[in-house]
């Protein structure tokens, strides 16, 4: 069994991926065993060339490649089916540089004393290395109306103040989906990402499946960093904007039941219909709360299998 197995994503951003994977290799001594699964989700074939090439040699990499895209946890999945029997996974984003020495040794050791501890990260950095935001609340009819600033006032210990840069670990209700270290078992036991959210909302349903199902918490570790070039790996439009909201509205269903579905889904249309009126470019999401946000609408349904991958 080795300690830690890494799985990274590629999707038509080798660069950014050969990046990642060296800087993980390059910040980590041999006290510790690790290797680095790299899921290619269906990228165009010069892409898979360029990372097959500059990945081919590196021991400790292991590449796959899917002939479908599979989004965020399907692709996650695919690297967990791939990867060695491990103690830990740690979940990166190919978009994201190592700055501490060892993090992933010295995580694993936090989550060694931490018994309720089921996932944790260090804290994110932008690519000047500033604070960036790496917590969030679990999302929620209250939170999606009332917003998180107002309810991190009314409710200071419930909803942490998510733009502090805390000195010591702390508990969280979920971590940034950019860098996941999970303890292997209880992922495994709570059944790993759920492959229905394709973009958006994964880390935070797996975070709550595992505190419902297990006790265990989720922490930020602070002292430890890394670097996230946020939004280079996904371009924000107005597509993407309509898939994060059906896996809002899915998450919400799954978690909460009908009528906070349908509360959301109300609020979103009265929201909507207004929002197009003076951007037109809201009338395709509108469209969509209209017949209910369904999963059939997902950009995962839209994947085709390229049998030349």
């Amino acid at each position: 069994m080795i300690d830690v197995s890494c799985i990274i994503i590629n999707y038509n951003t080798a660069n950014f991926t050969i990046a990642a994977t060296k800087s993980i290799l390059d910040m980590h001594d041999a006290s510790r065993t690790l290797e680095i699964v790299v899921v290619d989700n269906a990228s165009k074939k010069g892409e898979f060339e360029r990372l097959k090439n500059a990945l081919s040699k590196e021991k400790q990499v292991k590449l796959v490649r899917s002939k479908i895209n599979t989004g965020f946890g399907g692709g996650n999945m695919i690297g967990v089916n791939n990867a060695s029997k491990a103690r830990y996974y740690a979940f990166i984003n190919n978009d994201t540089l190592q700055v501490s020495k060892n993090c992933l040794w010295r995580l694993l050791e936090f989550m060694q004393g931490q018994n309720d501890a089921a996932i944790c990260s260090p804290q994110m950095l932008d690519e000047n290395k500033n604070f960036m935001v790496s917590i969030d609340h679990f999302s929620s009819l209250g939170r999606e109306i009332l917003r998180r600033p107002l309810l991190e006032k009314l409710f200071p210990k419930t909803y942490l103040n998510r733009k502090i840069r805390y000195k010591k670990p702390i508990k969280v209700h979920y971590v940034q989906g950019a860098f996941m270290f999970c303890d292997a078992k209880t992922f495994n036991l709570a059944g790993g990402f759920d492959t229905n959210l394709f973009l958006y909302y994964e880390e935070s349903d797996l975070s709550r499946r595992i505190l419902k199902n297990f006790g265990k918490h989720s922490y930020l570790v602070p002292n430890l960093e890394y670097i996230h070039y946020k939004s280079k790996s996904t371009q924000k439009n107005i597509t993407i904007k309509i898939e994060q909201k059906i896996s809002l509205l899915y998450y919400i269903r799954k978690h909460y039941g009908f009528w906070q579905h349908k509360i959301l889904l109300t609020y979103y249309l009265i929201r909507y219909f207004f929002s197009s009126i003076l951007k037109p470019k809201y009338w395709r999401l509108f469209g969509i709360f209209l017949i209910g946000a369904p999963l059939s609408k997902s950009l995962k349904m839209q994947q085709q299998i390229h049998e030349e991958v």
